[in-house]
Formats: structure tokens, sequence, C-alpha cells
């Protein structure tokens, strides 16, 4: 009776197999926009959904437990396919010198510290459109202010900045003594 079972639940995985073969193409298709790499995938989905068969335990999930498999397939894909890079073919060299990262260091520092003396909603405005590239309208929904005042807000954290910013240069240049060249 084991046998007889065992042949009619085979037969009928088989049937589904086959029957799910355009879908998973479709789906596999659809994330690589390659023909031959998705008709790889749903082979390899096919493959392990034959050789897993066992742990299929209810037949009605038979597409989600296939979708699954295919999207495993899918990441293993990435996983082989990710490039590497010789490290002994790498050159180590940086283009600028260490003076040149320690005066772009000192200026971060003096536009944070001029950002940090900005009242909160000029703070918030500057930051949300200049470091993080949201648009006006988005500035609005997300601090619930209409677009003018967004405007508004920004002209005068930029003028504030700018001003700010102008002060501590003529206060570093102030208190630094001239350099003077030798011969």
């Amino acid at each position: 009776m084991g046998v007889i079972t065992r042949f009619y639940k085979n037969r009928a995985l088989h049937a589904a197999l086959e029957e799910s073969r355009g879908r998973l193409y479709r789906i596999a298709y659809s994330w690589c926009h390659n023909a031959a790499l998705a008709d790889d995938l749903v082979q390899e989905t096919l493959v392990k959904a034959l050789k897993y068969s066992d742990q299929l335990r209810d037949p009605n999930t038979i597409k989600s437990w296939l979708y699954k498999i295919l999207t495993n397939c899918w990441r293993d894909h990435f996983r082989r396919s990710r490039e590497t890079v010789d490290i002994d073919d790498v050159v180590l060299v940086d283009d600028h010198d260490p003076e040149f990262h320690q005066e772009r260091m000192e200026v971060v520092e003096k536009v944070r510290a001029g950002i940090a003396t900005l009242p909160v909603g000029q703070r918030q405005v500057l930051t949300l459109v200049d470091l993080e590239g949201c648009s006006y309208i988005e500035v609005a929904e997300i601090l619930d202010v209409p677009i003018g005042t967004v405007m508004s807000r920004l002209c005068r954290a930029r003028r504030a900045l700018k001003d700010a910013l102008l002060t501590a240069e003529e206060a570093s240049s102030a208190s630094s003594p001239p350099l003077r060249r030798v011969k």
C-alpha cells in the first residue's frame, strides 16, 4: 500500500511541478530580466523541489513552497556571483595628504557648530533639504507646515549659517598670526 500511495503522490507532485513551471519562469524573469538566468533559476527550483519533496507537508501550499525555493535560489545566485577582489591587487594610496583631511574635518566641525546655533525649525528644514535632499513638498509634509514656511525657514537658515561661518572664519584668521615666508 505504501508503494502505491507514494507512486500516486509522486505523480501528483510531478504534475503540480509541471503546471507551476510557467508561473515560476514569469516570476524569475520579472526579477532578473534575463531569459537564460530565469530558466536556470526555475530549473534549480524544480530540482530542489523534487529532491526535498518529503518536506512538503500540505500539498495545497505547493505554490508558496515553490516560490520560497525560487527566492532562495535567487539569493544563492547573488551569493555565488558576488564580485571578489584580490587584496593583493588593491592599491592603498590616498590622493590627499593628512593636512587635507584635517582641514576638511575642521570645515565639517565649523558647519556642524553653525547648524547647532540655528533655531530648531530652521535646523530641521536646512538638514532635510540640504543634507538629506528632500524636496520642499516632502519637508512640508514631514514637518506638517505650509510650503511657504519651509521656504522662508530655509532662506533664513542659510543666511544665518553663512553669517555664522563667516564670523567663525574671521575669528580664526584674527587669532592666528599671519605666516611669514622664509627664503
